[in-house]
């Protein structure tokens, strides 16, 4: 009798921690929000590209400051593409970067007819509004750890200019394009805040719409504070998968596009070899050619969230006949063509009605003249942000890089259109 007691009150025990356990549990869920909050600070270091940024690099000190509101969907919320994330999170921010950076071209045969000025020239410093997808790879009670991906816009003050900032070959333009990526650790310290710490990198440039555009790089730790209180709610649940039905499928994939750019040997012409008496000496001006572009892709979306594929690009440069003109007066015998034609592997990263769409390139015709021989490489990168329209049966719009080695080489908007196969 006494250990049929024992066992009944030790089964009642367990019956009520359990109930209590899921009461708790089920009020954190009702309590859940689907907004947090992040104060980040992150010390970093400009990164030099090249041999030749290294002759008048001087100092690369930045300090960044990030405040940002982020939100992410909860189990309750039935949401397919949040549960093949494993629940990422959407942040929309400000940044605020400190830069010593500072440039100097020294008297060098290399310069041609530039002359050293008597002072520094600086990068100056830069405030950004950013939005970023970070996916958690791994999340339980204490710990997440995941990657980042970020775009957004930036405006800085001090760009390159004559007389003032004449060294400044990172940035030409006030408004600049900014590019981010990162992996990170966060600690949950309690119920809602944890401690997260990483590896950022972030880009600034100007798409090719100005000269100069070499481009500021960024690489450093993060060290940030963060609001979480939606992490039980998913952490409870983030091994549960939503099991909607999705039919994968074989598709064309249409795109024409339009942008501009302006041209390096435009930029180098103003630089080294004009005389410091002309007009056009180390000037800030610069035509901005037209680009156009084709896409001719076959895409299989295997995968809620996933397509690859490859396809056919095709290019064509108002400026061509600028850039023969230059090699002309060079003494230059190169062959040049408005037309360049490519061969690219594709993918595509879905969100909703968002995507990112990312390619690698091989020129299979190319005739640019001396400085893309000199200064491309015989592959290209694409990058973009799209956004799909169902009622308009995947009718997608967006905004594309065009780079050789991250370096950019034109900026476009593009419009695409699937076919079912």
């Amino acid at each position: 009798m006494k250990r049929h007691l024992i066992i009944y009150i030790v089964m009642v025990c367990c019956i009520k921690t359990y109930a209590a356990d899921h009461v708790f549990l089920s009020q954190e869920a009702d309590s859940a929000t689907h907004l947090g909050a992040s104060l980040t600070i992150m010390p970093a270091r400009l990164v030099v590209m090249d041999s030749w940024q290294q002759k008048w690099q001087r100092n690369k000190q930045s300090l960044s400051i990030a405040a940002e509101v982020n939100y992410t969907a909860l189990p309750a919320d039935s949401n397919a593409f949040a549960s093949d994330f494993n629940y990422p999170l959407f942040a929309f921010g400000l940044k605020f970067s400190r830069n010593n950076v500072t440039m100097h071209r020294s008297p060098d045969p290399a310069w041609g007819m530039a002359q050293e000025v008597d002072y520094d020239s600086r990068l100056g410093n830069i405030t950004t509004a950013y939005a970023t997808f970070t996916r958690p790879l791994y999340r339980n009670r204490h710990w997440m750890f995941d990657y980042m991906l970020g775009t957004g816009i930036s405006w800085g003050k001090h760009k390159y200019n004559n007389p003032s900032n004449i060294d400044n070959e990172l940035t030409g333009s006030r408004f600049l394009v900014y590019f981010a990526g990162g992996a990170h650790a966060t600690y949950r310290l309690a119920r809602d805040w944890g401690v997260t710490a990483g590896v950022e990198f972030f880009h600034h440039s100007n798409g090719a719409l100005n000269r100069p555009n070499k481009g500021a790089n960024f690489l450093g730790p993060i060290l940030a504070l963060r609001y979480m209180p939606y992490y039980k709610a998913v952490e409870n649940r983030a091994t549960g998968i939503i099991r909607k039905p999705f039919e994968k499928r074989l598709y064309a994939n249409i795109t024409l596009g339009i942008g501009g750019k302006t041209l390096l040997e435009d930029w180098q012409l103003t630089q080294f070899h004009t005389h410091t008496d002309s007009a056009r000496y180390r000037t800030n001006r610069f035509h901005l050619y037209a680009a156009y572009s084709a896409q001719a892709d076959i895409m299989y979306r295997y995968a809620r969230r996933w397509a690859s594929g490859i396809g056919a690009d095709l290019f064509y440069g108002t400026y061509a006949d600028r850039v023969e003109q230059l090699d002309q007066q060079a003494g230059s015998t190169a062959k040049h063509s408005p037309w360049s034609v490519g061969l690219a592997l594709k993918h595509q990263v879905y969100y909703q009605n968002w995507s990112a769409a990312m390619s690698l390139g091989y020129y299979l015709h190319r005739h640019m003249g001396d400085n893309a021989k000199a200064n491309e490489k015989p592959y290209y990168e694409r990058i973009g942000v799209h956004y799909t329209f169902p009622a308009l049966r995947g009718l997608t719009i967006g905004l594309n890089i065009k780079a050789h080695l991250t370096k950019a080489d034109l900026t476009e908007f593009v419009v695409s259109y699937p076919i079912e196969l």
